[in-house]
């Protein structure tokens, strides 16, 4: 480890009570011991910044193993393993399993929509938020020491702690991470401009120290006045802040007034309105500067009233103000808005009895957001059965942000936000509409971190799931598509995204006659009429076989219908080589640009199909405990409806004709074989009856 850091941290340990000291101390020795050049060469910069936030111990011990250990298997001093281990790294390896989990996920995004998205999947991984809290401490760190690094990746860095981590550190209500990090972003994205803000500030430093001064001075000797007990600071603007300013009125930086202002700290909430007047009694306010974010707070819990207020010329200021006097910005907030707005969601360990795994009392927590509302509960123990005040806080802020939307990844590992309740369909519309026109399936796991595509080590490959199962937070999603499949009329009643609803509705629209044409089983095709039949002479020698009179065969996936798991309709062939009906036990198979294809589940060819056992999907026919198909041979004398009207009978009790056809045989008749399909197995015996009954109906002879 890198001495000066060393001795940095070791400093900043001492915050920590004895036992906490002690097993962090414990843990440096055993990282030493077990790899000497990799703790030399290690940082403890990340661990530091998290002392900074007064982060318990577990959290210190998870941020020093990642910096020694990583991309490497842990050592049996530090798995956590044996008993000894366990009691000294306590939650650090959950936590340290957690920062490598998020360590997956792809952060060069190219939009305000993408890092927004990218932000809120950082809460749908994590379920501690001391997890986000790691991570912060690293992007803080690794921007601190990004001058020591060369090659374009910095400019890619910055970018990343810009768009992603300074707007979370934001979120989380930790105010000083993220001026910290927008300042150094800055400076690696436009040097020029953030040299130039940094020399004005420099200029105009001793100026503007004598005028904050003497506010400083007038405002506590009129609170003393008052009986008030205040703290005033002063406060300069972070580089980044004026680069805003100079951006939004298109001006140069040393036309910027406001550089610097004063913040005053008091006991309770009224004093802060009373200081308030006092300010607006002392000096003019400057109109439309008055904020008020007590009563209304940020989503991320800061509050304070803040205002602008102009310092005329004539008074004592050490300096000339000009004609229009000297602008004062002001912030005033009691000591616990204080805490929050600097610390935010890291303001409940620091403020917490004891740096371990100690009692927690709500009334010594300064929270953000609605964990205010919390005032009057009792908080649990923290333990690793037991929810603490960290659970219950990232549980709020998902529901917060998550209620709404899913977001999943891409096998590429980009994020997609989608509606709450969205299905494989919006996900397929959403990457493109051809893609979602030709699906036929998809298939999805969970995110595990290390590549989203499901290909690392100890990441299970994706599992086919329904087009109508809805998604779930964190899944990689995987669409299968085929050039033979298009949108079914049933997709319009699970897809939540209007983008996917108005595509298959627009695809519908466009092609509904051949969707009509590809439905036949559920349309009556007019029979041929049956062309006058003249019995052969006797005496014909060269009759060998009967012509066929009349046919029809429609596709047996047509009328036998099959659910894929919750999913119908999808595109589906039977296999020749066994010739599924409507009550074998079958089986899917995920075939390659083909559909799904449905097997006897005793098919011989699928058993020594390699691929079978992860291409395969549970399939069953609809109405699996009556549909019955059955075929029948029948005899008959010469008719020119006979046709028809066995196909009528059939339909008659709701059954669909699939094959038949009709010879003449050598006894001056007409025979054939019919197959059919009925709704319930106990409507055979009617339509059997109904066929009997057809006048020219000779013999009717049940097949199989």
């Amino acid at each position: 480890m890198l001495e000066t850091e060393l001795a940095a941290f070791t400093e900043k340990i001492s915050s920590l009570e004895n036992g906490a000291r002690g097993r962090v101390l414990e843990v440096l020795a055993r990282i030493r011991e077990a790899a000497p050049e990799t703790a030399q060469g290690c940082s403890a910069g990340a661990a530091a910044v998290l002392l900074e936030l007064g982060l318990d111990a577990d959290t210190i011990i998870a941020a020093l193993i990642l910096e020694g250990f990583r991309d490497c298997a842990l050592p049996k001093a530090l798995d956590g393993k044996t008993g000894s281990s366990a009691e000294l790294l306590g939650q650090a390896p959950v936590l340290v399993r957690g920062v490598k989990k998020i360590d997956g996920l792809k952060t060069n995004v190219n939009t305000t929509y993408e890092a927004e998205n990218v932000r809120n999947m950082l809460f749908a991984l994590t379920d501690d938020i001391r997890v986000v809290l790691i991570k912060l401490a690293e992007k803080l760190h690794a921007m601190r020491v990004l001058d020591s690094t060369g090659g374009e990746g910095r400019k890619a860095a910055a970018r990343e702690c810009l768009d992603v981590y300074a707007p979370l550190a934001n979120r989380l209500g930790i105010s000083w991470i993220k001026d910290e990090m927008e300042d150094l972003s800055l400076k690696f994205l436009n040097r020029e401009t953030y040299q130039q803000i940094k020399n004005i500030v420099a200029q105009k430093r001793e100026q503007r120290g004598l005028f904050l001064a003497f506010a400083q001075e007038v405002v506590s000797d009129e609170a003393k006045k008052m009986g008030l007990s205040i703290e005033v600071k002063s406060r300069a603007k972070h580089f980044y802040s004026v680069y805003v300013k100079m951006r939004k009125r298109g001006v140069p930086a040393d036309t910027i007034r406001d550089l610097s202002g004063i913040r005053i700290i008091c006991d309770d909430i009224e004093n802060c309105y009373t200081l308030l007047g006092i300010v607006h009694r002392l000096w003019k306010p400057v109109s439309g500067s008055f904020k008020d974010y007590v009563a209304m707070p940020k989503p991320n819990g800061y509050q304070s009233l803040h205002t602008a207020v102009i310092v005329e010329k004539g008074m004592d200021t050490g300096r000339e103000t000009g004609d229009e006097g000297q602008l004062l910005e002001i912030q005033i907030r009691t000591r616990e808005m204080h805490r929050v707005a600097e610390y935010g969601v890291a303001s409940h360990w620091i403020y917490k009895r004891g740096h371990s795994r100690d009692a927690v009392q709500q009334n010594e927590i300064g929270m953000v957001n609605r964990l205010r509302d919390w005032k009057r509960e009792t908080v649990p123990v923290c333990g690793p059965e037991e929810t603490s005040v960290s659970g219950l806080w990232l549980e709020d802020i998902k529901r917060e942000l998550l209620q709404k939307w899913v977001y999943v990844f891409t096998p590429q590992g980009k994020v997609v936000k989608l509606p709450a309740g969205a299905t494989p369909i919006d996900f397929a519309y959403h990457v493109h509409t051809a893609v979602g026109e030709h699906c036929i399936g998809a298939k999805a796991h969970v995110f595990g971190g290390g590549k989203p595509d499901g290909k690392t080590e100890g990441v299970t490959p994706g599992s086919i799931i329904p087009l109508s199962s809805q998604l779930k937070n964190a899944q990689v999603v995987e669409i299968l598509t085929s050039p033979l499949a298009h949108p079914s009329p049933n997709w319009l009643q699970v897809v939540k995204s209007s983008k996917a609803r108005n595509k298959i509705r627009s695809w519908l629209e466009k092609n509904d006659e051949s969707l009509k044409a590809a439905s036949g089983a559920e349309k009556k095709k007019p029979a041929p009429e049956t062309p006058a039949i003249q019995p052969a002479p006797d005496n014909d020698p060269e009759t060998t076989s009967a012509p066929v009179l009349q046919m029809v065969a429609q596709p047996l996936s047509s009328a036998m219908r099959v659910r894929i798991e919750d999913e119908k309709n999808l595109m589906l062939r039977f296999a020749r080589c066994c010739n599924p009906v409507t009550g074998d036990p079958i089986i899917g198979y995920v075939s390659r640009g083909r559909g799904i294809i449905i097997h006897r589940k005793n098919c011989s060819s699928i058993v020594h199909n390699p691929e079978f056992e992860i291409r395969k999907i549970e399939a069953e026919w609809e109405n699996t405990g009556s549909a019955l198909v059955k075929r029948f041979r029948i005899e008959a004398k010469f008719s020119a409806n006979l046709f028809s009207e066995i196909e009528g009978a059939i339909r008659k009790w709701q059954g669909h004709l699939i094959e038949g056809r009709l010879e003449e045989t050598a006894t001056n008749r007409l025979g054939g074989i019919f197959t059919m399909q009925l709704t319930r197995a106990d409507d055979l015996k009617p339509v059997m009856k109904n066929i009997r009954g057809i006048p020219g109906i000779l013999s009717i002879q049940p097949i199989g």
